[in-house]
Order: structure tokens, then C-alpha cells, then sequence
């Protein structure tokens, strides 16, 4: 069986400071056997991370439209942010890769997928994978609303870290049967446990720094 964390970024984030060789130092000492690596904007650290690697590699990316983010699952290569939803899902479609929405409905992230869009994909079959477990998301409300979604649609269900930093490893996982494909991972997510702990502290600190960044410090 596999503990998987699918969703995990390194250092070619803008917003990360995790080397690819430390995460997966961090996730072999944390008993983490695959992870989905899903930069934003880039798919090139996914990529130089699955040849070689000690444990399996999903190669992902979040692509930010003007609507929010989208992750694209088993990825060849990097799809461009500022394109549409629907292009960025046909671009996603046609490398035989997953759509996979991270984060819905976490109302204090500005990158998440606007909700009308949400579900205007779910309503037409273009959604293949649904995050319904995001340690960073703050208010239990929005995962309740996902995983009402998933339900709704019979959506297959992930979780993940969503970790930039190195500690954030190892609090959320899904333990699920191995694959080779993305056929195979659905079936096997279908039959997936997911194990989670939110890291509220984590995610608190984060928003503390994107705010300070508009106030002004009196003289």
C-alpha cells in the first residue's frame, strides 16, 4: 500500500523554500512512499524529481487561470498560467493527464477556483479528481462543502499537505493500493483512507506575512 500526499510544492514555487532532494529525504523518514509534486505554474521540478526518485512521483502542477487554480495530474510538460478554465482543462485533457481542483471552496484563499466554475466542470464531467482534505485550508465549512460535491458527483476524492515547508510532511496522506496509471490511480483512490491534520498554525503565519506586506509601520 501506499501513503500518498498529493499535493506537495518545492523551491520552483515562487512561494517555497523546500529543495527537492529535502522533501524526499523528508518524506522517506516520514514513511511518505508517493507524492504528487504540483509547483505553481511549472511542471519542471515534477519532472526532474520522477527520474530519479526513490519513491514514486506524480507529476502536477497548479496552473493559476483568471478564475483560479487548476492541477493537472500525470503531466508531461508544463501548461502555461493566464489561460482560461477551458482551455487549461483541454491542455491538461490532451496529455492524457487528471483534472484535479485543489483547495475548493477555501474561501480565504484568492487562488482557489472561483465557485461557479467549480461547478460548472462538475456538472460537465471535467473534473476527475476533487481535493477534499487540504491541511492549509483553515475553515472545516469548505471541506464539508467539497466533499458534499464529491458525493453529489461521485468524484474521486484526494488529500495533501499542500506543504511548503519540510514539517508540513507526513500530517496528511491517503493510504491507497499502487498504480501505474491514471487509470489505475482513480480505482485506487476510489478505494484510498485518507488520514488528515490541519495545519492551522502553518497557514495562519502565512496569511500574517501576505498582510503585512499592505500595512505600513507607523514612524
Amino acid at each position: 500500500m501506499l501513503k500518498a500526499d498529493l499535493h506537495v510544492h518545492t523551491n520552483y514555487s515562487m512561494d517555497s523554500n523546500t529543495k527537492p532532494e529535502d522533501l524526499i529525504k523528508r518524506c522517506l523518514e516520514k514513511g511518505i512512499n508517493c507524492i504528487s509534486v504540483c509547483d505553481h505554474g511549472t511542471a519542471e521540478g515534477a519532472l526532474m524529481l520522477a527520474k530519479n526518485s526513490p519513491i514514486k512521483i506524480i507529476v502536477s502542477e497548479e496552473v493559476l487561470t483568471p478564475h483560479g487554480e487548476i492541477m493537472g495530474m500525470f503531466l508531461k510538460e508544463s501548461i502555461p498560467s493566464g489561460i482560461s478554465v477551458d482551455e487549461c482543462v483541454s491542455r491538461i485533457k490532451a496529455q492524457g493527464a487528471l483534472v484535479c481542483i485543489p483547495h475548493p471552496y477555501d474561501k480565504l484563499r484568492g487562488s482557489a477556483l472561483i465557485d461557479s466554475e467549480l461547478e460548472r466542470l462538475a456538472s460537465e464531467g471535467k473534473i476527475d479528481v476533487l481535493e477534499v482534505f487540504n491541511s492549509r485550508t483553515l475553515l472545516n465549512g469548505s471541506l464539508k462543502k467539497a466533499r458534499k460535491l464529491a458525493k453529489q458527483y461521485d468524484l474521486p476524492t484526494s488529500a495533501g499537505t499542500d506543504s511548503h515547508t519540510l514539517p508540513e510532511i507526513g500530517t496528511t496522506y491517503v493510504t491507497m493500493p499502487d498504480f501505474n496509471t491514471p487509470k489505475e490511480f482513480i480505482a485506487a483512490l476510489r478505494q484510498g483512507r485518507i488520514t488528515g491534520r490541519q495545519n492551522r498554525m502553518v497557514r495562519i503565519r502565512a496569511l500574517i506575512r501576505k498582510l503585512s506586506k499592505y500595512i505600513k509601520p507607523e514612524k
